[in-house]
């Protein structure tokens, strides 16, 4: 179910992309924003997974004033909680790590978060046009990077020739999100992606509102090519 912002002001909202399990990079980030009581941060999903240490990931990220999307990576692990072996080999280090605290934060995981005085959603994935954003299902949300032909939500790879969903996008909410990760933030008039690709050895990055500032670490090694 989509989230409404909570009735505290705060100064600034901090959005973070793809983490991955980089959380060496997420220290030296958090360490540039300098957080404070008055910050609200907002992970875009897929915190976990990839990188090399998940549980210190949420550590660092359960400690702030935070809201948490869920991402194609949490939804995997909570659908094969019960039965890892339904996991992909390479799932297997990060489930391994996962403390009983760790499964009861990312149950707590929201799809979206709409910010009224922005008018912007923060998504993992993003949308498909023309159908209420908050109709659209999980499936959907964490997982959509194309439009293919028939309209239907895809990966890049499934269907590399296709559009990207923020091509067709065209608000009149702003959205925020990860999942799609390129060389650097990608932009168009309604929208804005964070995936700098961390894990790949690139850039993770923040976007500070309302100024939309970023903030961006260089990864420190590429865990995953």
């Amino acid at each position: 179910m989509a989230q409404t912002s909570k009735t505290k002001v705060y100064n600034r909202i901090i959005a973070i992309g793809d983490v991955h399990g980089c959380h060496k990079e997420l220290e030296e980030l958090l360490g540039r924003l300098s957080p404070s009581e008055t910050d609200l941060f907002i992970f875009l999903g897929d915190l976990i997974n990839r990188g090399p240490d998940s549980h210190q990931t949420l550590e660092l990220a359960r400690n702030l004033q935070g809201i948490y999307l869920l991402g194609n990576h949490e939804q995997r692990f909570l659908n094969h909680k019960s039965n890892p072996a339904n996991l992909k080999p390479a799932d297997q280090k990060t489930f391994n790590m996962l403390t009983e605290d760790d499964w009861n934060f990312l149950q707590t995981f929201q799809l979206t978060h709409y910010e009224t005085a922005l008018d912007t959603i923060f998504v993992h994935g993003g949308f498909l046009p023309n159908i209420p954003w908050e109709a659209q299902d999980a499936s959907v949300v964490t997982q959509i990077q194309v439009i293919n032909k028939e309209g239907l939500p895809r990966k890049r790879s499934e269907s590399p020739y296709s559009p990207h969903w923020s091509r067709k996008w065209n608000g009149p909410s702003f959205v925020v999100y990860g999942h799609t990760p390129s060389t650097k933030v990608r932009r168009t008039a309604f929208s804005l992606c964070l995936d700098t690709g961390c894990v790949y050895g690139g850039h993770l990055t923040a976007c500070v509102f309302p100024e939309k500032r970023l903030y961006q670490v260089k990864a420190l090694q590429t865990y995953l090519s």
